[in-house]
């Protein structure tokens, strides 16, 4: 690994722990540049803006995201399964799309559009062949999943989880998740 690259990953690395605490506004480039033990000027020339740096880290998460948690319109109680593991691993994703929604609302970063629209396609070709639920139209459904998936993380409107021992806990959670998405997409 070149010096560059690895000054970037630290860089992104310490922006993600930044942006996942503070959001876009609360986020600091001097601290961010503190924590990776770079200059502050190389943020600006790799990455151009603050902003830019975000939709970066953003980026990199979510990339990360659709390579690990395979989405597959046969087995949507397994992509829930997936989803919520994934999430639970990794909070700061959670967290940095929350900031996202927060302060950059209506537009939706690139990758997540593409990933969104191809999965309600894949969704409604399965529906018209009489696999999954047709009362609920492929968003609701797709929505429906996602919220179940992410009901303990940051995302949750009763804080970051309804259950503080979810992790001691986890299979059940998950076996849990599974059973009720069965329910939800079954025809």
């Amino acid at each position: 690994m070149k010096k560059s690259d690895a000054t970037r990953e630290r860089i992104l690395n310490a922006a993600t722990a930044e942006f996942a605490s503070y959001g876009i506004a609360g986020a600091r480039v001097d601290r961010i540049a503190e924590s990776a033990a770079a200059n502050k000027n190389l943020i600006y020339v790799y990455f151009g803006s603050k902003e830019k740096l975000f939709e970066a880290v953003l980026g990199k998460h979510l990339e990360e995201a659709y390579e690990r948690v395979p989405f597959s319109p046969e087995d949507l109680p397994g992509y829930a399964a997936c989803s919520f593991d994934f999430l639970m691993d990794h909070p700061d994703l959670t967290r940095l799309l929350v900031w996202y929604g927060l302060e950059q609302r209506s537009n939706q970063p690139e990758q997540r559009h593409a990933s969104f629209a191809h999965k309600l396609r894949a969704i409604a070709k399965e529906q018209r062949a009489g696999n999954l639920n047709r009362e609920v139209p492929p968003a609701v459904l797709l929505s429906a999943i996602t919220a179940i998936a992410s009901a303990w993380t940051a995302i949750n409107p009763f804080g970051s989880a309804i259950d503080p021992n979810a992790m001691k806990h986890r299979k059940a959670l998950r076996k849990a998740i599974v059973q009720v998405v069965e329910r939800v997409v079954k025809p």
